[in-house]
């Protein structure tokens, strides 16, 4: 059976993160992928100009909509702008008996830009974290969700991991790729343990859409796949669009991944076939 996967987050028009991250990376692993936005948002490669939160009752509907029609085996939580929204959000997943949940914190854009205003930070840590299977975040969002200082080590990351954990009961995937060094290396905190998960650092500056991207690989796969092996394959995938990104040429400032690496043969669909 095909899985059904929903999409909560922002627009990114150049296509490189947000809904349409999502939506490709949903597609590359051969899933229906399913989307609700949240904030429109005026964005490139160079960063983000503005955003414009819709009203949270218009999400609010269109979560309804999806899940009155159409059996969702999984859910991806971006983009949430605004502390109103987090509510609604939290109130019909649980409303739905949503499953499978990811939530991926996006606060701070890849350019630096902030991607929701201050009172959604408290609203995502206690309606949204206790919701998720999994989380998902960089190391500048844990520490904003912790009110912390910065995570500056390995051995940091594995003692801020198992605090996240502790907020929200869940499994969390601390990604590690603000750190320096020859590798990757994510922590996940799950089941009470914790295991590293470490991939070749690439030399790339198309980073646009890398968390959005991993994150909604994960969701593709969990309805299929137990939660350690769906974060393994979604960071090799992950890898593998970012090895192949320069394959692309998007924008002046920092490019979007390949999510589609292993259809396209580094031409154009048309020329592949």
């Amino acid at each position: 059976m095909i899985a059904n996967v929903l999409s909560i987050a922002g627009t990114d028009p150049t296509g490189g993160a947000g809904i349409q991250a999502d939506l490709k990376s949903f597609a590359a692993h051969g899933t229906h992928g399913m989307a609700v936005i949240t904030a429109v948002v005026a964005q490139n490669t160079m960063g983000v100009r503005s955003f414009i939160a819709l009203e949270p009752q218009f999400v609010a509907e269109q979560i309804d909509a999806v899940f009155d029609d159409v059996r969702v085996d999984a859910v991806k939580i971006g983009m949430v702008p605004t502390a109103d929204i987090a509510a609604v959000i939290a109130d019909r997943l649980i409303a739905h008996g949503a499953r499978n949940i990811v939530l991926d914190p996006v606060m701070v854009a890849k350019s630096g830009d902030r991607l929701l205003r201050p009172d959604a930070v408290a609203a995502i840590r206690d309606r949204l974290l206790p919701l998720a299977r999994l989380i998902t975040p960089n190391l500048p969002e844990a520490a904003m969700l912790l009110g912390a200082e910065p995570i500056a080590s390995l051995g940091g990351m594995r003692l801020r991991a198992g605090e996240l954990a502790a907020l929200g009961g869940g499994a969390v995937l601390l990604k590690g790729g603000h750190l320096d060094g020859p590798e990757s290396i994510d922590v996940l905190h799950a089941d009470g343990g914790i295991t590293e998960h470490a991939a070749p650092r690439i030399a790339t500056g198309n980073l646009h859409g890398t968390g959005c991207t991993l994150s909604a690989a994960i969701a593709a796969l969990l309805p299929s796949l137990p939660l350690v092996q769906a974060v393994e394959q979604a960071k090799l995938y992950l890898t593998e669009a970012l090895r192949a990104s320069d394959q692309l040429t998007v924008g002046h400032g920092h490019g979007p991944v390949h999510h589609f690496h292993a259809w396209w043969r580094g031409g154009s669909p048309a020329e592949d076939r």
